[in-house]
């Protein structure tokens, strides 16, 4: 899932949906529209025309219909609203559950970090951290640098 979310705009949603789909045409669509239900709904409209966090919704389960063996997903949650970055990160979760491989490329660490077995802290291009999403979330450097807690 690429960064900037790379939907059709000129294609209804159901459309973009089906250019994902692998296998089953039905069973792909029901699974989407259980996940985002507002996808449901808006079926029908141009997906340049949906805002933002419902484009980032139709960029994830498109590729999720591919069933990918490797997702790999750069800033899912970049401009969304609160309550989408919860859902998508909820979606996520769901998806690690059922054992589904990700490499994720992520701005809002604190959530990266819950969500990740392994993570790396780029500086300049540069691996200059790593261990456990758990180990980054008590490292005092990670804490600091990019978790906002001040140093004591």
């Amino acid at each position: 899932m690429p960064e900037g979310r790379e939907i059709l705009a000129r294609m209804s949603v159901e459309e973009n949906l089906l250019l994902g789909v692998r296998g089953e045409r039905a069973t792909g669509l029901r699974s989407a529209y259980e996940r985002f239900p507002i996808l449901h709904v808006r079926r029908a409209m141009l997906a340049g025309s949906l805002s933002g966090g419902e484009q980032q919704m139709l960029a994830l389960v498109r590729g999720l219909l591919a069933a990918p063996r490797l997702l790999l997903l750069d800033e899912p949650s970049l401009g969304l609203a609160p309550l989408v970055v919860a859902r998508v990160f909820e979606t996520l979760a769901e998806l690690k559950r059922a054992g589904t491989t990700m490499v994720l490329v992520e701005q809002n660490a604190l959530r990266a970090l819950r969500l990740a077995d392994d993570a790396s802290v780029m500086d300049l291009g540069r691996i200059t951290i790593r261990g456990s999403g758990a180990e980054l979330l008590r490292d005092e450097r990670v804490e600091r640098t990019y978790l906002g807690v001040a140093a004591s």
